[in-house]
């Protein structure tokens, strides 16, 4: 029933000369803007350096040598101790202040000997009297422990032989040394003993820890 009514309206405007009222014409949307993409151009500057241009490398500068600083004091002085002397191939000298005025040229053939050792098992003592009352000399020995530093008691090993120069001199063999006093690493200390007829003279200085006394080769 509506449309027709419609219709029929329409139909009296148009008699009555009103122009029916203009259709809106649907108008087209703006055109979207376009993005024109940003070129960002970067200039990089090169520097070239000729090869000849470059610096040269730095050498090593070698260090002086170390300089030797005097000493502004002399170190101090020591007491001087008298030690035995060696001739080439000969024997080895013990100072005469070690005689006490009895004896003079006291000389062993080495250092040190042995209980086992065929090498070293013998050493040789030799002395000469400085008093002509001096007709036999005594040798006498005792042991040092260097381990423990224990002192063992002076032990007479006998006479020695005297020579056609007025001289005297021992043998002395590594197994004549006390069983009761033997001892591995041992320091072999000596004495000489001069005496006449009537009996003792005078005695050497004791000659300590100057031979060694071990059990087997050094």
């Amino acid at each position: 029933m509506k449309p027709i009514f419609i219709i029929f309206l329409a139909l009296i405007l148009v008699a009555c000369g009103v122009p029916p009222a203009p259709t809106q014409q649907p108008t087209a949307a703006p055109p979207e803007p376009t993005q024109t993409p940003l070129v960002i151009v970067e200039t990089v500057v090169v520097t070239v350096i000729p090869t000849n241009a470059l610096p040269e490398a730095p050498t090593a500068t070698p260090l002086p040598p170390p300089t030797e600083v005097p000493a502004t004091q002399p170190p101090p002085a020591t007491e001087a101790v008298a030690a035995p002397t060696e001739a080439a191939g000969g024997p080895i000298t013990v100072d005469d202040s070690f005689g006490a005025g009895w004896f003079v040229s006291m000389t062993r053939d080495r250092d040190d000997f042995s209980l086992r050792c065929q090498l070293n098992k013998q050493i040789t003592f030799s002395v000469k009297p400085a008093d002509p009352n001096i007709t036999q000399v005594d040798f006498y020995y005792r042991i040092q422990d260097r381990e423990t530093g224990a002192i063992f008691d002076w032990q007479n090993a006998g006479r020695m032989i005297r020579d056609a120069n007025g001289g005297f001199s021992l043998v002395f063999s590594g197994d004549k040394v006390s069983a009761n006093f033997r001892k591995p690493n041992a320091w072999f200390d000596y004495q000489f003993i001069g005496s006449s007829n009537s009996g003792v003279v005078g005695r050497s200085e004791k000659i300590e820890q100057q031979v060694s006394y071990t059990f087997d080769c050094p």
